[in-house]
């Protein structure tokens, strides 16, 4: 298990600009780089915020460079390169207006209001302008409006950037960042020779010095989205694209986009038929295939011992429950909007279960407890229903209809740090277990919002003990400020998968606010009367999404504990059928899931049949290997070990299978000597 990220490279040098001096000339008289991959394309002030290199401070200034190559330089380049885009396509599509377009994770959008949507053929020629455009070198020059009714002067043409300028006032909106807030300000695309302005938009900034610093682009797809993501708005038309600071890191991109369609688990639960998503059944609810059945059942199989052994208590619970539990929980209101609606009979309103620790709490709350009997560690895979809006939904990943690997432990405060520190260990080594090994955590802590419950004292308690358990496990610790659970303070476990992408996947949360809405208490050994601290935890989040991520993460190709089909017989001719039939036996008598395929395909297209479908061992058998008595190896890899006395084969594969491997057996990794 990785037990820290990469080392932090040192700070940027600070670059002093002088008072009346562009950062740009401040940068240039450094000697830093202006061309290349990390080419300085703007500035930090001293209070944090991006700059401009042509901004120019009344007062000396130490900034910090922001390289093109910097989590904060490519966000710059997308921005910049979202402005080329809308400029292409008013020139395409003079009657276009403009939405917004943000960088995002890896690129940028922009939305658009048209008459028709638009097609691949006008991505490409969009493509096409943009690229004379970024070669021209147009200038971004920031210019600040005097007013709202000058901003809505120059906009009174586009209806959605008025809109933008009537919300300036109101701090909390997402939108008021992309124009200022402060204050209103336009970029205007300029001629490089003439200076005249040839485009320009409401934005905040910041900006590359010109289009030319755009160094590498594609624009990848088109969607409808609704304006400021509201179905009761207009629909507008959204491209998409990213924006690198070199040709080679877009390539890398582009390689590690391919190569995770590749591994779509929806794609592979279709081609390995184990998954599916009938139109019949509605949007984001799955049923899985025997082959699925099989691997899920080994997931939770493995989970539910390695708790068992962790002593945790399995309890179940039912999916509907009166809409009075949540209201004691305190999920309706502030979680309404996720929860399908109420069905309403006997004069009472019934919500699906959207999650499972209030029935947990009654369980608790069943019988007086003592300290004796704490920490209590309630163990459930229960199944829960939340109403993810359609764009949301994502195969196995963003479900509606999903199993929790549920627990909720009743500790007392002085037990809640030690067992915070014992299940993380729990959950990073479960974890490890299924084949994930790189992993940081982040802190999820209260927003200044007033969807939090309890007390500032009781947040700060609950964050103080959660942040010491995080540091204690030596991982990178990430704050998510404003990222908490309603009730209480979480920590999530983020695993890397093999091409290196990040999946949330275990949380675990302090809770003292639960306790008290449920009336829960423990005897302590004074006699006195105690509320009991609970931690949540979900160690996969839920079966189904684990079940999408190490789809993705093995590319369908499980480990062979996991695999529902660990061994395919294949004989050369039928008359080798009984001999692998044989071998059949011995394996199922071990308990490994074997077939012989007796089919009418010759022995190579059988071969090519099951390397696609990925199972780990193949046994060949002819006639040398009948009159040996053994059989030959193939792998998925394409590697073979010929003659492999029968006994010794099976023995083998029990105890590859037996020592949980998650990597896939080889010619090299599996020793055939005793």
């Amino acid at each position: 298990m990785s037990q820290s990220r990469p080392p932090v490279a040192d700070p940027t040098p600070r670059v002093v600009v002088p008072a009346g001096t562009t950062a740009g000339a401040a940068v240039r008289e450094a000697g830093l780089p202006g061309k290349g991959a990390d080419a300085v394309v703007v500035v930090r002030d001293a209070e944090g915020q991006l700059r401009d290199l042509s901004w120019t401070p009344s007062a000396d200034a130490a900034v910090e460079p922001v390289a093109a190559n910097t989590p904060d330089g490519r966000a710059v380049i997308r921005h910049s390169c979202a402005h080329v885009l809308a400029q292409a396509v008013q020139q395409q599509f003079p009657e276009a207006k403009l939405g917004i377009g943000p960088p995002v994770r890896d690129g940028f959008y922009y939305d658009f209001d048209v008459e028709r949507p638009f097609t691949p053929e006008d991505l490409r020629a969009l493509e096409k302008r943009m690229k004379q455009i970024i070669k021209s070198s147009q200038r971004f020059s920031r210019r600040v409006l005097d007013s709202v009714e000058a901003a809505k002067a120059e906009l009174k043409d586009e209806p959605f950037k008025l809109e933008l300028v009537d919300l300036k006032s109101d701090v909390d909106t997402d939108e008021v960042m992309e124009v200022g807030g402060g204050e209103l300000t336009v970029y205007d695309n300029l001629d490089p020779r003439s200076g005249d302005r040839i485009w320009g938009d409401l934005c905040r900034g910041p900006h590359l010095p010109t289009t030319k610093h755009i160094p590498a682009f594609a624009l990848t797809r088109v969607a409808a989205a609704y304006w400021r993501g509201s179905e009761q708005n207009p629909q507008l038309q959204r491209i998409y694209g990213t924006a690198w600071e070199s040709q080679e890191e877009l390539d890398a991109y582009s390689e590690r986009v391919a190569e995770a369609e590749r591994r779509d688990h929806r794609k592979l639960g279709a081609e390995l038929d184990l998954f599916s998503f009938p139109d019949e059944l509605g949007s984001g609810l799955p049923v899985f295939h025997p082959k699925g059945g099989i691997i899920r059942r080994e997931m939770e199989n493995y989970s539910r011992r390695r708790h068992e052994e962790s002593g945790y208590d399995f309890v179940n619970t039912p999916h509907i429950t009166k809409g009075g539990l949540f209201h004691t929980s305190g999920h309706l209101p502030y979680y309404a909007e996720t929860m399908f609606p109420p069905l309403s009979f006997e004069g009472e309103d019934y919500y699906l279960k959207a999650m499972n620790c209030p029935m947990h709490h009654l369980i608790f709350r069943s019988r007086g407890r003592s300290y004796r009997e704490l920490p209590l560690r309630l163990f459930e895979f229960g199944a829960v229903y939340r109403y993810e809006k359609s764009g949301v939904v994502h195969g196995l990943t963003r479900a509606r209809g999903f199993t929790m690997d549920d627990s909720h432990i009743y500790c007392t405060q002085e037990q809640a740090p030690g067992e915070l520190r014992s299940l993380l260990a729990f959950v990073l080594d479960l974890l490890s277990d299924y084949g994930l090994s790189d992993f940081y955590l982040e802190l999820s802590t209260r927003g200044d919002t007033g969807k939090f419950i309890g007390s500032d004292e009781e947040w700060a308690e609950a964050t103080e003990t959660l942040r010491q358990a995080a540091v204690d496990s030596g991982l990178e610790l990430v704050p998510d400020p404003g990222g908490a659970a309603y009730y209480g303070p979480k920590i999530s476990v983020q695993a890397k998968d093999a091409i290196g992408r990040s999946w949330q996947m275990s949380t675990i949360q302090v809770d003292f606010n639960h306790p008290k809405r449920f009336g829960l208490q423990y005897t302590a050994a004074d006699g006195s009367r105690q509320q009991p601290v609970v931690l949540h935890r979900a160690l996969f989040g839920s079966i189904e999404r684990f079940f999408g991520v190490l789809t993705e993460h093995y590319a369908g190709a499980f480990p062979a504990w996991l695999a529902p089909v660990q061994v395919v017989g294949i004989p050369i001719a039928d008359e080798h059928v009984e001999h692998l039939e044989q071998v059949a036996k011995a394996l199922r008598e071990r308990r490994v899931r074997v077939e012989v395929d007796t089919s009418d395909d010759r022995m190579q297209k059988k071969i090519r049949n099951h390397t696609t479908q990925k199972v780990p061992f193949m046994l060949l058998a002819g006639g040398k290997d009948v009159e040996a008595g053994a059989v030959s190896f193939r792998f998925r890899d394409g590697s073979q070990i010929n003659g492999v006395p029968v006994d010794r084969a099976v023995e083998l594969i029990t105890e590859w299978i037996a020592g949980r491997e998650n990597t896939s057996p080889s010619a090299e990794s599996v020793r055939v000597e005793h």
